[in-house]
């Protein structure tokens, strides 16, 4: 039997370039759509402390958790690890006269921003994420939002439903 509350892969889709342009705000498809960077401490989710998942603002896919956000002092939302490390895309980035590593969603193909090997233990690594590209949903709308699946990560931090 099928849960109402799961949303399926096939629900991740890019929508087409005219809906992108009437549901993105002009940051959201510049960031998105264009490679953009938002500008550091004035964002909406860099100092967010809420429980819950980050997803991807163009296609809805589940990108990473609240429990994987630190304050890595950057002024953008950082995090260890990947929720789901297969909506995740990594391509090498040239642009700044160096090699980084671009972080871009799979289903939506949203630019998110990048990945670098100096964050803390145990993975060392630091997604360092534009609030622009993400829309929060807190742990006590997964359900409701069809995410329910996620609902369990966060039990042992507030002691169940």
């Amino acid at each position: 039997m099928e849960r109402a509350d799961i949303k399926k892969k096939e629900e991740y889709v890019r929508p087409d370039e005219t809906t992108l342009r009437k549901i993105l705000s002009p940051l959201q498809y510049k960031v998105t759509q264009k490679n953009g960077t938002e500008p550091p401490f004035k964002n909406e989710y860099w100092d967010n402390k809420k429980e819950g998942i980050y997803v991807d603002i163009v296609s809805g896919e589940p990108l990473f958790s609240s429990l994987d956000k630190y304050n890595s002092g950057t002024g953008w939302p950082s995090f260890i690890k990947p929720l789901e490390p297969a909506h995740i895309v990594e391509k090498n980035d040239w642009l700044l006269f160096s090699k980084r590593t671009e972080v871009r969603s799979k289903y939506g193909d949203s630019h998110l921003g990048h990945v670098f090997p100096d964050g803390p233990k145990p993975t060392g690594l630091r997604y360092c994420i534009n609030s622009a590209a993400l829309r929060f949903i807190p742990k006590e709308d997964l359900e409701q939002e069809g995410y329910g699946q996620y609902w369990s990560l966060f039990e042992s931090n507030s002691g169940g439903r």
